[in-house]
């Protein structure tokens, strides 16, 4: 690594950086950029171990020896600066050290993730970046085998997802679907079972689906606010609802798909 000490926040070389919480800005300097951001040491880790590419890295002082030990021999430009710099730069306070701006992978086919998944969660429309990344995180440690997101779907390796899947985003592997009713024939030629979780009259009982799941199946999940799309229910072969009590109707769309992926796992004998 090469690196170079940076005191000043306004400095040409930080532009991959700067002000990260302005959410328009972001949007355009990440994905159009090719970019995301990588925060942490761990998650930095894990990125480079999915073989994802740095395009530099920047950190606080005391954290020089963790990074280097994670770059190793790796040709790239390790700037080091002050918390306070830090902060200037990207506009709250770096807790954890370290940012990197790695290289964008190219998005895999469908097909190619469908492949060989026995349990595949859909995110439909979901905007929030922390419901994501913590959907991603169940999906990683409940054993499923690929995550689909639609194409108005938060996106997974947006700084804020990555950090709070605990850089679980690069463990499973995840691509973007096409629209519905094309994203059905894509599910239906890999002979994946869709399963919409969904509140409906004469839905199945979760416990009722996971006796009895099919041998690929799908849990498919609709956004924070409406829930799944009319086109989304439609595609569905089966609704299937969580039990609940108290007079609380669902659970917020990360812990739904936990508690589905958790079932899954270990049906009723």
């Amino acid at each position: 690594m090469r690196i170079e000490k940076v005191a000043d926040a306004d400095d040409s070389r930080l532009g991959d950086y700067r002000n990260l919480t302005d959410v328009a800005l972001r949007r355009v300097l990440e994905p159009a950029g090719g970019l995301y951001i990588a925060e942490s040491a761990k998650v930095i880790e894990r990125a480079l171990r999915a073989g994802h590419v740095p395009r530099s890295v920047l950190v606080q002082d005391k954290w020089v020896d963790d990074i280097a030990a994670i770059l190793g021999e790796r040709d790239v430009p390790v700037y080091v600066t002050d918390s306070a710099t830090a902060e200037q730069i990207t506009g709250y306070a770096v807790h954890r050290g370290a940012l990197a701006a790695m290289h964008r992978p190219e998005l895999p086919d469908p097909a190619e993730v469908l492949r060989g998944a026995r349990t595949v969660v859909i995110l439909e429309d979901i905007v929030d970046h922390t419901n994501v990344g913590a959907a991603f995180r169940a999906a990683a440690g409940l054993g499923a085998d690929a995550v689909l997101v639609t194409e108005r779907c938060a996106d997974p390796l947006y700084r804020r997802s990555v950090r709070v899947s605990m850089g679980t985003v690069f463990q499973v592997p995840w691509t973007r679907l096409p629209a519905w009713p094309a994203a059905r024939r894509l599910l239906d030629e890999a002979g994946v079972h869709v399963a919409a979780l969904a509140l409906a009259d004469g839905a199945t009982d979760l416990h009722m689906f996971a006796a009895d799941r099919p041998e690929r199946v799908a849990l498919l999940l609709g956004s924070e606010g409406d829930g799944l799309s009319r086109a989304a229910l439609r595609a569905a072969d089966s609704i299937v609802t969580i039990p609940m009590a108290g007079g609380v109707d669902s659970l917020n769309v990360a812990a739904a798909s936990s508690v589905a992926l958790w079932a899954l796992a270990h049906p009723p004998r």
